[in-house]
């Protein structure tokens, strides 16, 4: 798994990877009360605002952490946006993407980076 700067977290998964965001951010969030998630098929640049969050306490986006297409979305958080604050790093999953590069991947922290980050 990778980190961004953003909070989020990236798992490859064969020639996918799997967005979400992590514990910390969930919790600097507060309770979320609403996520909209892109379309399947979306091709998206890095650092494009693909996804919106709200919660209690303010509203933020998830960027694009590479060049890619949607390729499945967590349709579980319509329905319970809450999710994110109880599993950020497993079931509240935001999205899948095939990314057209996979080599950015190198550019983000692992675990141990990421703690001393959040520190």
């Amino acid at each position: 798994m990778k980190y961004t700067e953003e909070h989020e977290w990236l798992l490859p998964e064969d020639d996918l990877i799997v967005v979400g965001i992590t514990a910390y951010a969930a919790e600097q969030l507060g309770d979320v009360v609403f996520v909209e998630l892109p379309e399947v098929g979306t091709e998206v640049t890095k650092d494009e605002e693909i996804v919106v969050i709200e919660s209690v306490k303010a509203a933020s986006d998830i960027l694009a952490p590479l060049d890619g297409e949607i390729v499945e979305v967590n349709e579980a958080l319509a329905d319970n946006p809450g999710l994110v604050n109880e599993d950020p790093t497993g079931d509240a999953w935001f999205f899948k993407m095939r990314p057209s590069d996979l080599s950015p991947m190198d550019d983000y922290m692992d675990e141990a980076a990421y703690k001393d980050f959040i520190g």
